[in-house]
């Protein structure tokens, strides 16, 4: 699931013919979980065998990460040197088909550290040379990580790291703060991401591995601050799935091909406000996209649109039906599955598994 995706709709906040089918839903908390308001478990990330990485926060609002293996077991982590006060903790946020997996922990003074933690168990705490805080989000099969890091002046820079340990930075021209996106790397080291310009206006990217960057642009995207091009992830293909924000701050859904082709979509039953809107999150190498749409009553709903285009809308079973509550359809393996969370009645997150 996509965790700069949730950052990106709290930061829209402030500004103001599906189907529905029956499948098989799976809910599941990780041990620990808190049930109160913004606690609970947060899935980001599956591999093609069906083991789940992510992060749940606890009751004292602590984060920690966790594996999920496929018979629903699970595995607790904490990097060293993560925080235990309110907002610190580990995040767990991308893992390889062999079960190395990257995050970021905060520790006690809430500054952000990249980890690497091999299928072992063994971490390895980073930093980008000089940076006052490192996010790393996403890593590929060969150990790439690509994340964002702040300078001391508090501006976000987009880096590569390798599996070495050596460092690359980057900035789209014309960015004023870069940021990555978890699964925004895939198996040929092609990095998507966003940035926003002098005027606040978001922009996605993908990035090659020679370093050249070109700067994405829906059609439709509004130019004023807060709306633009944001971009989830990228596939084996290079296929790459998103959301424009347009004038009114409505988001509409959709699907960059590697060649630069836009498909267009918004799904049957999204609101037309600000704030809401379709957003596709995650799209597999079959072309299915997995993603979530904002109802008029800002209330949240998982989709899965196929290649023709048909799109089935769920619901997890606990999701609740209030303003912000409800279920966000994120990552998708090649085997059509789903994970996501749910945001219940009280506030609290939960995971699900969606088995096609």
């Amino acid at each position: 699931m996509n965790h700069c995706r949730v950052l990106s709709l709290l930061l829209l906040s402030f500004l103001g013919g599906t189907l529905r089918a029956q499948a098989q839903i799976i809910e599941f908390d990780a041990p620990g979980a808190g049930s109160g308001a913004n606690q609970g478990t947060l899935p980001q990330q599956s591999t093609p065998s069906g083991i789940i990485a992510g992060y749940y926060v606890d009751s004292n609002s602590v984060a920690h990460g966790f594996v999920r293996s496929r018979t629903g077991e699970f595995t607790g982590l904490d990097a060293p040197g993560s925080g235990k006060n309110p907002g610190q903790g580990t995040l767990v946020l991308g893992i390889t088909p062999s079960g190395t997996m990257t995050g970021y922990y905060l520790d006690s003074n809430s500054v952000a550290h990249g980890f690497l933690r091999s299928h072992t168990g063994e971490f390895t705490s980073f930093d980008y040379p000089g940076s006052s805080a490192t996010l790393a989000l996403s890593i590929n099969p060969r150990e790439t990580i690509s994340g964002f890091y702040f300078d001391s002046n508090g501006v976000s820079h987009g880096f590569v790291r390798s599996r070495e340990g050596r460092f690359g930075s980057f900035d789209p021209v014309g960015s004023v703060n870069t940021f990555g996106d978890t699964t925004g790397l895939n198996q040929s080291g092609l990095v998507s991401g966003i940035y926003f310009d002098s005027n606040v206006t978001f922009h996605g990217f993908v990035r090659d591995p020679t370093g050249a960057i070109t700067s994405i642009d829906a059609p439709g995207a509004g130019t004023g601050p807060g709306q633009g091009t944001q971009v989830s992830m990228i596939n084996v293909e290079g296929t790459i799935p998103g959301d424009s924000i347009d004038g009114n701050y409505a988001m509409h859904g959709f699907i960059r091909g590697a060649d630069g082709t836009f498909t267009l979509f918004d799904v049957s039953g999204a609101g037309l406000g600000a704030g809401q809107g379709t957003l596709a999150i995650a799209t597999n190498s079959a072309g299915v996209t997995a993603g979530a749409y904002i109802d008029a009553s800002n209330t949240r709903h998982g989709f899965v649109r196929n290649v023709d285009g048909a799109i089935t809308s769920f619901d997890a079973p606990g999701a609740g039906t209030g303003i912000n509550q409800g279920t966000v359809g994120g990552g998708i393996n090649a085997a059509g599955q789903i994970i996501g969370f749910y945001v219940d009645a009280n506030g609290a997150n939960h995971g699900y598994l969606r088995l096609p």
